[in-house]
């Protein structure tokens, strides 16, 4: 009923504390389990008999908290020298039982935090540490860089003031094998050192944005990766120019007196932006009379759904029709666009292996969505440290089982 294991129950008294009634399990390690360091299980002298008792948090007996009590010797280890001992019940540094920190984790993973601290009644805090200590620890049974092939590289703002993580997805998979605070190439360098040179050199696809300290890290490290642009980002930059020929022109009409017409191009911004296939009626209806009434801003948007359908072709139908789309846009009397001509220009063979091997950041935004969708969630985080631990458990695939369950 107290869901440990290797340990031996003196006796169960029922106390009240701060005019709570609590059970208290008064308990011991089994002989086979006792005297050892708590940091890596080995087999330690006897140094003192620590602090006293302690106290872990169990799992609630139905309303009513549970709490397993028990002395804390310390022991001298040959590596980590004088520690407390280690319990069969808890983590090492926990004042939790390990059934209830997987509880918490797996509850952490799949709920709301305000609904999770009020359930196991425990301080948002307590949550972040055991989450910490919980995703360390199967992070350290596994290897989650074995095996990569195919990676994507990105970096999502996770607070105010440029505050940065770059994460490392696996394609294959669809999990976050890596994260780091920061975003650039010292940051990535430190991935790529952790992945060794043997890995390394097995990966075989990365795709990433127009970053340029991406592309120079993975030609210095993995040389042999084909290395994809990410379309998403692509299309975005069209994005970017579509809304800036219709502002060019709403202010060009605002500044010569014509407010009417200027308010009729400002409202047509979603028309333009949104994807044809998930237009309105309303929003196509927009889109044909720009048709009629304005030339220039309706080749703006042609030229940014045409790119779009540059990546949804794909291979050499594909490169055929971003050669003519290239040709278009440089000659298209829009300077936003011509622009976009000489950038995608300059990315061209990383645009090409996109389109050759239909591989984009698409897992990396997925990724990137959940972790705001976390940050949301949980009114922001103060560390990166919290957030990327939140991240390898649910994106990681670190989340532990719920305990008694098979």
């Amino acid at each position: 009923m107290l869901s440990v294991e290797h340990t031996v129950i003196e006796k169960i008294e029922l106390e009240t504390v701060k005019g709570e009634d609590v059970l208290v399990a008064s308990v011991r390690p089994h002989w086979s389990r006792r005297g050892r360091c708590g940091r890596c299980g080995r087999r330690a002298a006897g140094y003192d008999t620590g602090g006293g008792p302690r106290r872990w948090r169990g799992m609630d007996a139905g309303t009513t908290r549970v709490y397993l009590q028990a002395p804390a010797p310390r022991v001298r280890c040959a590596e980590h020298g004088v520690t407390v001992a280690a319990v069969p019940w808890a983590r090492h540094g926990s004042r939790f039982t390990t059934a209830f920190e997987d509880t918490c984790a797996w509850l952490a993973c799949h709920t709301a935090l305000s609904t999770l601290t009020v359930l196991l009644r425990v301080t948002w805090r307590s949550v972040a540490a055991i989450v910490t200590r919980v995703v360390a620890e199967r992070a350290a049974s596994v290897d989650r860089l074995a095996g990569l092939r195919r990676i994507g590289i990105d970096e999502i703002s996770y607070r105010r003031g440029y505050r940065y993580l770059l994460c490392v997805v696996d394609h294959d998979t669809g999990r976050l094998v890596w994260a780091a605070k920061g975003r650039n190439a010292d940051t990535l360098r430190r991935f790529f050192d952790l992945l060794g040179v043997q890995r390394a050199a097995g990966l075989t696809h990365v795709s990433a944005d127009g970053a340029e300290w991406i592309h120079q890290v993975v030609a210095e490290r993995a040389p042999q990766a084909v290395l994809c642009l990410d379309s998403f980002h692509v299309v975005a930059w069209a994005t970017q120019a579509v809304d800036q020929v219709r502002r060019g022109m709403w202010n060009t009409l605002r500044h010569a007196g014509h407010a009417d017409q200027a308010a009729t191009i400002k409202h047509t911004r979603w028309a333009l932006l949104t994807n044809h296939a998930h237009q309105t009626s309303d929003q196509r209806t927009t889109i044909a009379e720009i048709m009629v009434t304005n030339k220039p801003l309706y080749r703006a948007y042609l030229l940014k759904e045409q790119l779009r359908e540059t990546f949804h072709v794909k291979g050499e139908a594909g490169r055929s029709l971003l050669a003519g789309w290239l040709s278009w846009a440089r000659h298209s009397r829009l300077p936003q666009f011509v622009d976009l001509a000489a950038t995608i220009k300059k990315y061209l063979p990383l645009i090409h292996n996109t389109l050759d091997h239909g591989l984009t950041n698409a897992r990396s935004e997925a990724t990137n969505t959940h972790l705001r969708l976390l940050t949301r969630r949980a009114y922001g985080y103060h560390s990166a440290e919290a957030l990327i631990a939140m991240a390898n458990l649910t994106r990681g695939g670190l989340c532990p089982p719920l305990p008694g369950r098979s």
